[in-house]
């Protein structure tokens, strides 16, 4: 298809960053696992695994939008499916945030793991319906909120890694020299 061979490079670019940075976002929790903290399953719900959702879904993009599909309607359909399952997963992500208690979410937490993530979930939601119509629009919406799950999932997966460092690790040292004194 025309419209979707000018995305290649595109999705090609998205796709292989959020591939590469899933990989990554492994290895660092792996890291921080080997340091043992206080049990936080609650804050891993609301905080980790949404950033390893949006890397996966801008991945799955990327290589659905690549697929050599003979009509758009089916790319359409199914990044609709996406979108309202997104939709959904982005309110469970907000209601775990809530109830969790290792962390008090700030400002910043709401606009990254709820806010953010609802709208580029709600944008491909809605690219489906104006697909057929407004084919170019719907295009470029797709591919923002691939974008933008991409640019959440960085910013997430930093947050995560700077609290843990700077935190986590700074509590656990206080801890650990008041013992040897």
């Amino acid at each position: 298809m025309l419209e979707l061979a000018e995305w290649d490079s595109f999705y090609l670019i998205v796709g292989s960053a959020a591939g590469a940075l899933i990989g990554l976002q492994f290895v660092v929790m792996t890291l921080l696992v080997a340091k043992p903290k206080p049990p936080a399953e609650e804050a891993g719900a609301a905080f980790a695994t949404p950033t390893i959702i949006h890397f996966s879904t801008a991945f799955v993009i990327s290589a659905l939008v690549r697929a050599p599909w003979k009509s758009l309607v089916p790319v359409a359909v199914i990044c609709g499916i996406i979108g309202v399952i997104g939709v959904v997963y982005t309110t469970v992500v907000t209601r775990r945030m809530r109830i969790q208690n290792a962390y008090k979410p700030v400002f910043e937490d709401w606009l990254f793991h709820a806010l953010l993530p609802f709208i580029a979930y709600a944008l491909l939601a809605l690219s489906t319906f104006t697909a057929s119509s407004y084919t170019r629009p719907a295009l470029f919406a797709v591919g923002a909120s691939t974008l933008l799950l991409l640019l959440i999932g960085i910013h997430n997966s930093w947050d995560a890694v700077t609290y843990n460092v700077f935190v986590n690790t700074g509590k656990d040292e206080d801890s650990d020299e008041s013992k040897q004194t």
